[in-house]
């Protein structure tokens, strides 16, 4: 760790510059004392998270606060839409998910829905967007990517991509691309623990790699790396902090056997426990730059001024001791800035008409519908049994999931309750299952479950209900890899509020546009 700095001078460029690479988060819904000073001294971007946002209207008045200072700045947040969301964190997204767009697998609806995207986040003052997820998801028992993946084969995930790109950057918004390069194969979520991935570099070139020349063939303005252990290109180095990932195949002519990225390179979130209990956020950081990032994302956990210092002084630190070029670190602030500039030109020059059905219009699209015996259409009041798994921390469990809103929303009345792992290995599934039925009293029971084939508790539940009720719905908001149940089975392919909606109007029959169509 670099020893700490005397006070800071604003003329000092090296000082300035180790600022510009940063990314950081804050607190509250309007910007604080210190980082409004950090950005006169040269901080360059600011990370917002859910915390952050309470309103349209506030989050453009938050946006003009930072920009009152900041001049051209990067005002990034992690919008994927679907189940990541933090526009609409405390309602869920009016925007399905990657898994559902790649559903369908109409590239203009996939560009059209990232536009209205990127008009709402330019609207409100947003200018990079950490998305879309590239990510291949050849792994059905992934638990961090998932219904953010747009599926599992190479070429679908590389079409989307690219379309998406191009819508969200047609409305004046940087797109992001990640998790280079590639965290579909994994087991290990990185926010816990370093993934590690076996493929050979043929695998890599004829999977991972796919998406992200057709990301960089659309243009995509910034690339987000990813904490994951690939031997096949560093058996040492996460591919954040590798060389060979970074500088090596990812900045490399496509003529040496590289990708020829020339944009801005961000690092998946530092205090992510593949970098930080492994290397620390400051050594991670140094690091980072070192190996060919661009910028530090940090703020997701740690979002206070002393992660700031620490991070700036760790870098001038490791400047001025030889550790790190000082030319690389002014190139990767030079990058910074430059792409602040692209989006202040490229957003004043556009005027996306609003789509608001948009959303609605491709969930009803992505339903897919399994009969497995007659099947009414709800007409009164249901019961919905939420089988829930524990949170995925890119979502988070703040966003709400499931039908329940919706449903009751159609059918006044109907009731739900929850339950986890927890409650079937307390109670035992067939008593946990008797207890539902008590409290259904009669009515037509809905089960709803996200990513069955991963929880083998939740495909428990799930037998042992529809045997004792047979004209039991299933809905499966996640990746629908297990065999359909139900008298009837409805996947959404994601778990936003408008997938929630879609579903609500399949099993009544009832295509009324309600509130999950607008913003």
């Amino acid at each position: 760790m670099a020893a700490p700095l005397g006070p800071v001078r604003t003329t000092d460029t090296l000082t300035r510059d180790a600022l510009a690479v940063l990314q950081p988060g804050f607190t509250g819904t309007t910007a604080p004392d210190w980082l409004l000073r950090r950005l006169d001294e040269g901080l360059a971007s600011v990370g917002l998270f859910g915390r952050n946002v309470h309103s349209p209207d506030q989050l453009a008045a938050l946006s003009s606060q930072l920009r009152g200072v900041g001049g051209d700045i990067l005002i990034a947040i992690d919008e994927e839409g679907g189940d990541v969301t933090r526009l609409e964190v405390r309602r869920g997204s009016s925007f399905p998910g990657n898994l559902a767009l790649g559903a369908v697998d109409d590239t203009a609806l996939t560009r059209d829905v990232a536009r209205e995207l990127g008009r709402r986040l330019a609207d409100c003052g947003i200018s990079l967007n950490w998305a879309p997820s590239a990510d291949v998801n050849s792994n059905p028992g992934n638990p961090v990517i998932g219904v953010r993946s747009f599926g599992a084969d190479p070429q679908l995930v590389a079409r989307h991509t690219a379309a998406y790109i191009e819508g969200l950057q047609s409305a004046g918004v940087a797109a992001c691309t990640k998790h280079f390069p590639g965290h579909g194969d994994t087991a290990v979520d990185s926010h816990h623990d370093l993934p590690r991935i076996a493929a050979d570099l043929p695998t890599l070139q004829e999977r991972e790699l796919v998406p992200f020349r057709a990301a960089i063939a659309a243009g995509t303005k910034a690339v987000m790396s990813a904490h994951i252990l690939l031997p096949a290109l560093d058996g040492d180095h996460p591919a954040t902090l590798s060389p060979a990932a970074l500088h090596g195949l990812l900045r490399a002519p496509v003529a040496e056997g590289g990708l020829g990225f020339e944009g801005l390179i961000v690092t998946d979130g530092m205090e992510m426990q593949a970098i930080s209990a492994t290397y620390g956020i400051e050594r991670g950081s140094v690091l980072a730059i070192a190996a060919g990032a661009d910028a530090i994302c940090v703020g997701g956990g740690l979002a206070d001024e002393d992660t700031v210092l620490r991070l700036r002084n760790a870098l001038v630190g490791a400047v001025r001791d030889g550790e790190l070029s000082e030319k690389r670190l002014a190139d990767a602030a030079a990058r910074v800035r430059a792409l602040a500039r692209w989006t202040r030109s490229a957003g004043a020059a556009v005027g996306t008409a609003p789509a608001p059905g948009i959303g609605l219009t491709a969930a009803r699209r992505a339903l897919r519908i399994t009969a497995n015996g007659p099947y009414e259409p709800l007409t009164g009041p249901a019961y919905v049994a939420a089988f829930t798994p524990l949170a995925n921390i890119a979502v988070g469990d703040e966003t709400p999931w499931g039908i329940a809103a919706e449903l009751t929303r159609l059918l006044p009345g109907t009731r739900t309750a929850t339950h986890t792992a927890e409650s079937a290995a307390a109670l035992g599934t067939p008593a946990l299952i008797d207890r539902l039925l008590a409290e259904a009293a009669g009515r037509r029971v809905v089960a709803v479950v996200r990513d069955a084939h991963r929880h083998p508790w939740m495909h428990e539940a799930l037998r042992v209900l529809t045997a004792a009720r047979p004209d039991t719905a299933v809905i499966e908001m996640g990746v629908p890899q297990a065999p359909p149940t139900g008298a009837v089975h409805i996947a959404t392919h994601g778990a936003a509020r408008v997938c929630g909606h879609a579903a609500a109007e399949a099993l009544t029959n009832d295509t009324r546009t309600g509130p999950a169509a607008g913003a």
